[in-house]
């Protein structure tokens, strides 16, 4: 319809102040060519669109992205076995310093650093000051166009991408606009770092992103990782598909994180990809989360006992009466005690047990 006729229908609606028309465009559904999803890493990140990795603080989710970057910039092979086409990366962190932190880990993963770009200072004519996610997306986006495009946006956190309230669901869907915006115009997957909240475990974990739940909305993928941690101190890790809106959803993959020295002082981790794993991630989590529970259980009782036993031996039947007011059963302080490697020896006098420290143990104190 043209503007004219636009202009005559609103003069018709009585009441209606006169104004310079909105024009709406409607586009008939015939003549939309539908078009498949283009994927970075099939099923797991898709480009065009806003993806999320969040998880607890400690379970390498910098270092994750930073691997996934590295495979971008050279077409290495992500989980799963897929090689990308080569393609740019753009970085913005305001958690990690590019330089002693983000660029050796790059380095670990094996990264082409010709095609990694770090977002830095925005400038408005003389003045120079910080990026700010929230207002220079724009003025970004005119830089990626420069340098040939992005395949992979990371930003890291992502609620630096919202200089309003990040708690309110409107201030958030304005904020990642402009973000999705320029995903869409250089047909980049962005990938933005967020942490869980505190007391939300167990709940649905597209629901334990922080600030406003519209972050896991407007996100087309949220992924999660978490770590558990075994009795013998060693842990083990996993990433999976909490939530996709364009593909299948549960799944993942274990992995762990390495040290690696990269020379003249500088050392940087690096992610070593494990085996596949099955499961919504809801599940995956629980079982993570779970075992980590227990695995602090266990620390807490062996530290009980150890502590009791460090400066000499005590009486069985007085380390399971201590051991009851602090709220450990006998089983916990059994399994403990086997843990421990703690030696026992019965008593001639009382004909009672006493337990004590392998030699080694009072050795390490």
């Amino acid at each position: 319809m043209s503007t004219g006729a636009v202009r005559k229908r609103l003069a018709a609606v009585p009441g209606l102040p006169e104004a310079e028309p909105c024009i709406v465009d409607l586009h008939r559904a015939s003549t939309i060519r539908p078009e498949p999803i283009r994927w970075l890493w099939p099923g797991w990140l898709a480009r065009s669109k806003l993806h999320i990795l969040a998880g607890a603080p400690g379970v390498a989710k910098t270092t994750i992205a930073m691997h996934i970057a590295a495979c971008v910039t050279t077409g290495a092979a992500l989980p799963g076995g897929y090689r990308p086409d080569p393609g740019n990366v753009l970085i913005w962190s305001g958690e990690d310093d590019p330089a002693d932190t983000l660029v050796p880990r790059l380095l670990a993963a094996g990264a082409d650093l010709e095609r990694a770009f770090f977002v830095g200072d925005a400038r408005d004519g003389a003045e120079v000051r910080s990026f700010d996610p929230a207002t220079d997306i724009p003025a970004l986006a005119v830089e990626a166009d420069a340098i040939g495009g992005a395949a992979l946006i990371v930003v890291d956190p992502i609620v630096s991408a919202v200089a309003g309230d990040s708690h309110k669901n409107t201030e958030v869907r304005r904020a990642l606009q402009p973000l999705v915006t320029m995903a869409e115009r250089l047909g980049a997957a962005v990938l933005g770092i967020s942490h869980f909240s505190k007391g939300t475990a167990g709940r649905d974990p597209t629901e334990r992103v922080t600030g406003s739940v519209a972050f896991g909305a407007l996100a087309r993928l949220v992924l999660v990782a978490a770590k558990r941690q075994d009795a013998d101190g060693s842990s083990d890790r996993m990433l999976a598909r909490a939530k996709s809106n364009i593909g299948p959803d549960g799944g993942g993959f274990g992995y762990a994180v390495e040290q690696l020295d990269l020379g003249h002082g500088i050392h940087a981790c690096r992610i070593a990809w494990g085996s596949t794993l099955e499961g919504s991630a809801r599940d995956l989590l629980g079982q993570a989360e779970a075992d980590d529970a227990e695995a602090e259980e266990r620390r807490d009782v062996d530290s009980f006992l150890e502590d009791l036993l460090f400066c000499g031996e005590q009486t069985a039947k007085a380390i399971y009466r201590d051991a009851e007011a602090a709220g450990y059963s006998r089983d916990q302080i059994k399994r403990a005690k086997r843990r421990l490697g703690v030696q026992t020896a019965k008593t001639a006098m009382e004909g009672g047990w006493v337990w004590r420290l392998p030699p080694e143990s009072t050795a390490n104190g």
